[in-house]
This record gives C-alpha cells, structure tokens and sequence, in this order.
C-alpha cells in the first residue's frame, strides 16, 4: 500500500498577506478570528454572514463581497479557506485553488485540503499544535485540552523573561558549546520552577509588583 507523505509542520508569518475564505457562517468565524489575529488581509465571499463577520467588516478588519466565489478572488490570495453547505462549490474552489497554486483549506473534506488547521494551546507567544493530518481531530482536541492542563497561563508570563535572558546570553563573546548550555538551562524545568516561586512570593509580598 503506498504511504502518504508526511505533512511538514511550520508556522507561517500572515501579516499583510492577502486571505480568502469562503462562507461566513458560524464555522467560519473561528477561521476569521485566527487570520485576523494573524495581522492577515482578510477578504470574504459570501452572499449572507454572521452577525459577527458583519462586525468586523464595519470595523475595518476584513473585507466582505457579498456574492457567489469567483476564481479571480483567488488573485494575489496566498491561502483560501472555504465552508460553505456546497459540495460542489467546495470542488471548484479546490480546483481553482490549485491551477492558481494557492494553498486550499475545505473544512472538513481532508480530500480537499493542502493544508490542516490544528488544535493549537496558546499562551501568549508560546503555541503548542496538535495535528493528526485530518485523520482524527477528536484526537486532536483531547489531546489539546491535556495540554492546555500541562502549560497553564504562567507560561504567558515566562515567555518575555525567556526571551530577555536569552538576548543577554547572545551578546555575551561566549564559546558555541557554552551559550547553548546557558540556553538550555534558561528554559529548564528546574528554572521554570525557580520563576514560579519568585512571582508567588513577590504576590505575598505587600507592595510588590505582579
């Protein structure tokens, strides 16, 4: 039996690229909401929309045509996302996705998709995705929801401290070998532990900053 390819996992810098998506029902906003995060030039086709969508059409954040997809909204698009109650929309969008070499997502039709949305724990700049290649996102979501368990919000607030550390210990004229083992030990569990305790005291301790 041949065996699929592996899907290459990345994630990919949206801001000021143009995205498409087709449909602007409930499943959509979802969609909407992480392209518009994204700092993404969000266009959506649709005749009808969501309150919601509505919203953020008037608040400038995307733009809205209210028509039936054409193959030109694909121009200059570099992803399309569509849910639509049409099977037969969704083929000829995924057919004029891919004449036009743009990456096309049809929500859960796994046949039609370059490309998986994963279920995805967030805290803050630190994003944890999960994907199953749409073989089973049921899985995906458990597991999502363990993860998000494991890294609670205090990872949020780690991050930024991680990221300063790390700017000092790369100006630093130091050996290869001994600026990666300084790395490793800024972001081990143990150092983890060290900021944990420094943030609950500095809550007991009146006048303190949180």
């Amino acid at each position: 039996m041949r065996q699929e390819p592996s899907l290459f996992p990345i994630f990919v810098k949206l801001a000021g690229r143009r995205c498409l998506v087709v449909g602007a029902g409930k499943i959509s906003e979802g969609k909407v909401a992480g392209l518009i995060q994204a700092g993404a030039k969000v266009e959506i086709v649709a005749p009808q929309a969501t309150a919601q969508i509505e919203k953020w059409h008037r608040q400038g954040k995307l733009r809205w045509h209210r028509r039936k997809f054409r193959a030109a909204d694909l121009t200059g698009a570099i992803l399309v996302v569509a849910a639509t109650d049409s099977p037969k929309a969704h083929r000829a969008i995924f057919r004029a996705a891919t004449r036009r070499k743009v990456l096309c997502n049809i929500v859960d039709v796994p046949s039609l998709c370059d490309f998986y949305y994963p279920a995805v724990v967030r805290r803050g700049h630190l994003q944890i995705a999960i994907s199953t290649g749409g073989a089973s996102p049921s899985l995906a979501k458990r597991l999502r929801e363990e993860m998000e368990s494991a890294f609670g919000p205090e990872y949020e607030s780690w991050l930024p401290l991680l990221a300063k550390q790390r700017r000092n210990i790369l100006a630093k004229p130091l050996p290869v070998s001994q600026r990666t083992e300084l790395l490793k030990k800024q972001a081990s569990e143990a150092a983890f532990g060290r900021f944990l305790t420094t943030r609950r005291h500095k809550r007991r301790t009146p006048g303190s900053k949180s």
